[in-house]
């Protein structure tokens, strides 16, 4: 088992400051995940700690050592690329075995591993065939098994699902993290989805300009964004931003909006909130915290909302409604048969227990 440790890690590009000064820590055997808008650094990152990337400044520590000057083959990791990378004139079996057969395994050893990984990947069928006689999902267990075999330290993925199809990327997630759960290695993993992140991780690492935004465990970003950029960039649909003043309503503390809509806030939400009280902030509400209010008594926290819905999007299970809010356009995630059709009156429950404020200057999460 092999740890991971990065001591301000800077990359420049000329002038270009691509990832500046990361520090973070990845525990044995724990599935990290790298997320963010194209070029966060996410990748120049991966490449890095892979050794296809110099480091220019600070260091990368893989298993407690310094790996800065070692060569890739020398760092005992295992990458699998975007692009498969399959020698086409091989078979499936010749293609996984290729580096073990590098490395002067001997071939009886080569021959258990192959055959034990494509066990595991559900492509012992495929073994004698061409790549070119695969489908993508099979290309990328064939390229998956070849970094299984080298029984490395640390697993590199540099967003191996984004040229598979919909349906695809949804069963090799799932591969993937039953692939991390059997074998236990240490791994990171990039990718721009942030779904993928979200269903993959142990540890979700968000990157904006070159440095970490927020680290933590999935719901610890989804629930307790530090930014409106975390806050927007995790979750789908997207958290709603919709600018309201702070006041002080009776006896608690409230979103006002510019319709003159009031949305109070639960009191033991507000602590530290006071000095704010008459200034313009954005109110942040994801669609999942917008419901339709049940038979049962509504929750403490759940304020009433009287809406008019513009635009309704069925989605199978759930239906995304948009409406107006203070002339800001929000959506609200609800049951199937919740809204049938534009124009419908309707009265939803805000969950305020859940909803947050962001300054607008420091767009930091109050």
């Amino acid at each position: 088992m092999t740890d991971l440790k990065l001591a301000d890690v800077h990359k420049y590009y000329d002038e270009f400051h691509a990832v500046r000064g990361v520090d973070l820590a990845i525990e044995e055997g724990e599935f990290a995940v790298f997320v963010g808008p194209s070029g966060c650094g996410k990748s120049t990152l991966l490449r890095m700690i892979a050794g296809l990337e110099t480091v220019d400044d600070g260091d990368v520590l893989i298993g407690g050592t310094v790996v800065n000057s070692l060569r890739p083959r020398d760092r005992n990791v295992a990458m699998v690329f975007q692009n498969y990378a399959l020698y086409p004139y091989l078979s499936v079996y010749d293609n996984v075995a290729f580096g073990l057969r590098a490395r002067k395994v001997p071939e009886a050893e080569v021959d258990r591993r192959v055959r034990q990984a494509a066990e595991m990947l559900g492509i012992t069928a495929q073994l004698q065939r061409r790549p070119r006689q695969l489908s993508g999902g099979q290309r990328q267990r064939v390229a998956i098994g070849r970094a299984i075999v080298r029984d490395a330290g640390l697993f590199l993925f540099d967003e191996p699902l984004s040229n598979l199809d919909a349906q695809l990327r949804d069963e090799m997630r799932v591969e993937i993290k039953r692939l991390h759960q059997e074998i236990g290695k240490t791994t990171v993993y990039v990718t721009h989805d942030q779904i993928e992140a979200m269903t993959l991780a142990d540890r979700i690492v968000l990157l904006r300009d070159g440095v970490i935004e927020q680290q933590g465990a999935p719901l610890d970003l989804f629930e307790r964004p530090v930014s409106k950029f975390v806050a927007g960039f995790i979750g789908s649909p997207r958290m709603n931003f919709v600018p309201a003043t702070l006041v002080v309503d009776g006896d608690r503390l409230a979103a006002r909006f510019a319709d003159g809509t009031t949305l109070p806030f639960p009191a033991e939400r507000t602590g530290g909130w006071h000095d704010h009280v008459g200034r313009t902030l954005e109110f942040g509400i994801r669609p999942e915290y917008l419901t339709r209010p049940a038979a049962a008594e509504r929750r403490p926290g759940q304020e009433p909302l009287s809406v008019t819905i513009d635009l309704v999007q069925p989605t199978g299970t759930r239906v995304h409604v948009q409406f107006r809010l203070g002339g800001t356009e929000v959506t609200a995630e609800l049951a199937a048969h919740d809204v049938e059709r534009p124009g419908a009156h309707i009265e939803l429950l805000a969950d305020m227990s859940r909803a947050i404020l962001i300054d607008p200057e420091s767009e930091r999460v109050l």
